[in-house]
């Protein structure tokens, strides 16, 4: 059964292709900025993509002039669950919904893709770090957001991936000035894998999709897995022994043979994911 409103005025969830979920963010009007309703249905479809196992990757992608340009500071929508909650009990619900967001993109099963199209900024870079191949055109602005904002630049999990991604020298002068910088600078930096122009952007995220699910499912997750343990784990011994027993545990898979046994066929693999 699935959870996500396919009428949803918030995000558009479509399959492109067999094994490839985008969603789009569809509130060009307002930046695709941030508020309780885009959280609750990005969720819902994230759930939905998470459950079916037929989905290998998926691609992330907005509207407009912006990619996602932080939370709404016009208001975040819950007003009435702060009479009910109380502000400062309220404050924190809502600071957990949209940081447990990131993290679910981050802790996806399938790997991410993100498609960025324009402005990207606040819990909208917490997003794009949290996605496992990053792409934006040229016109696209990124910037911590937070801060400028007035708030701790150590939000949305950003402290903690920034820095993993770019470094911690890079990190701490993005995240201090709030600075805006360009899609150029972030490439240098490793945010992102390339800059491409709007036309070929989606092109280009979906021809990257193909090419990750020409290999084995299983594969494929526990490398996204054992990617982002690996920045958690605090020795190379203990690193190693991690990657032992993905490397036995995908050794025995049947799709393992698969892939083997079409390599030297030369043809398409056949995966079931067993």
């Amino acid at each position: 059964m699935t959870s996500f409103d396919s009428n949803s005025e918030n995000i558009h969830l479509d399959y492109p292709e067999a094994g490839i979920a985008r969603i789009t963010f569809t509130r060009p009007e307002r930046m695709n900025t941030v508020d309780v309703d885009f959280v609750a249905d990005l969720n819902h479809a994230l759930a939905d993509i998470e459950a079916d196992l037929d989905i290998r990757t998926l691609i992330l992608t907005g509207q407009g002039r912006a990619f996602c340009a932080g939370l709404n500071l016009t208001g975040y929508g819950d007003e009435e669950l702060i009479e009910t909650q109380g502000k400062l009990p309220r404050a924190m619900a809502r600071q957990k919904e949209i940081a447990d967001l990131v993290a679910t993109i981050r802790g996806l099963r399938v790997p991410v893709i993100a498609a960025v199209n324009g402005a990207t900024a606040g819990v909208g870079l917490s997003i794009l770090c949290a996605s496992d191949i990053r792409y934006a055109v040229p016109e696209a602005n990124l910037a911590v957001g937070y801060i400028r904002a007035g708030f701790s630049a150590c939000d949305m999990g950003l402290s903690w991936l920034l820095p993993r991604i770019i470094g911690a020298g890079r990190a701490q002068e993005l995240m201090l000035t709030g600075r805006r910088f360009t899609p150029a600078e972030a490439q240098q930096a490793g945010l992102l894998a390339d800059v491409v122009e709007a036309d070929v952007l989606m092109d280009r995220a979906l021809e990257t999709a193909r090419q990750v699910m020409q290999n084995a499912p299983i594969s494929v997750e526990f490398t996204k897995e054992g990617l982002w343990a690996s920045l958690e784990i605090s020795s190379f011994d203990a690193a190693v022994e991690f990657e032992n027993r993905q490397q036995i545990y995908t050794a025995l898979t049947e799709d393992r043979s698969e892939a083997t046994a079409s390599f030297l066929e030369k043809r398409a693999p056949q995966y079931a994911r067993r």
